[in-house]
């Protein structure tokens, strides 16, 4: 759990982080969007790199349920680890709320415009339905390639170079799905910090910019995309890579 904790801390910190930097300096003179998708795949890389000797570095409750469905994770230990990751985007947000306090009253002094430095909203023409369909796509990608990246016979990366391409992946994800509702595709992330947010002042924390209730969307979505993207997994690739001791094709398609 102290892993789990520190890892996802790590993360939001970088994510975070960057996102409150943008949002305040809104003359791009401290970053654009490209930095803010680069800053979360580091913030993952390392996050990765912090907890993964110790639990794996799942940091997201939708990775949790993936390997818990899927890969053999004990399901005792599932509620834990979704505690310990909320508990450390929480603690990681408040953090970045407090250090970047005095910047963001300077552009928001009513709190009302600055939201999304914590939590993720649809875009304006963006329906629920359609956010709820980009978080599960989105996080569906991202189990699937997880799952691909670390499976023992898949011969991805070895383990030090694993966190680096996940990291590469969640940039991946940030550049190609971000603009339908910000890319959260992680529960703790989403959650987390949206509560800080609401008990620092943050009235609207629970809602979309026209009042509708939306804190469930990126708790929902990137669950039902951790199924549908470990299912495709196994479906599709899984039960195809061979056994370890197998004699290999050199140019079989």
């Amino acid at each position: 759990m102290s892993a789990e904790f520190a890892g996802t801390m790590i993360l939001i910190l970088f994510g975070v982080g960057v996102v409150a930097q943008v949002t305040t300096t809104p003359d791009g003179s401290n970053g654009q969007y490209d930095s803010i998708a680069w800053a979360w795949g580091i913030g993952v890389m390392l996050g990765v790199y912090v907890a993964g000797r110790t639990s794996g570095a799942h940091l997201n409750p939708a990775v949790t349920l993936a390997f818990a469905l899927y890969e053999g994770f004990p399901w005792r230990k599932v509620a834990s680890f979704v505690l310990a990751q909320v508990l450390g985007a929480f603690v990681a947000a408040l953090i970045v709320r407090v250090v970047y306090a005095d910047f963001i009253r300077s552009v928001d002094p009513n709190l009302t415009e600055t939201q999304g430095i914590f939590s993720t909203s649809p875009g304006d023409p963006v329906s629920i339905p359609t956010a709820f369909l980009d978080q599960v796509v989105g996080t569906a990608i991202l189990i699937f390639v997880i799952f691909s990246l670390v499976h023992p016979r898949n011969k991805g990366p070895l383990a030090n170079m694993a966190p680096f391409m996940i990291g590469v992946l969640v940039v991946g994800i940030g550049m190609a799905w971000g603009a339908n509702a910000g890319y959260a595709i992680n529960p703790a992330r989403d959650f987390g910090p949206r509560l800080a947010s609401f008990i620092t002042g943050y009235d609207t924390a629970w809602v979309t910019s026209d009042g509708t209730p939306y804190w469930w969307l990126p708790i929902v979505a990137p669950l039902l995309g951790a199924v549908v993207g470990g299912g495709l997994f196994k479906l599709l690739i899984d039960r195809y890579i061979p056994a370890e001791d197998a004699p290999q094709e050199i140019g079989r398609v």
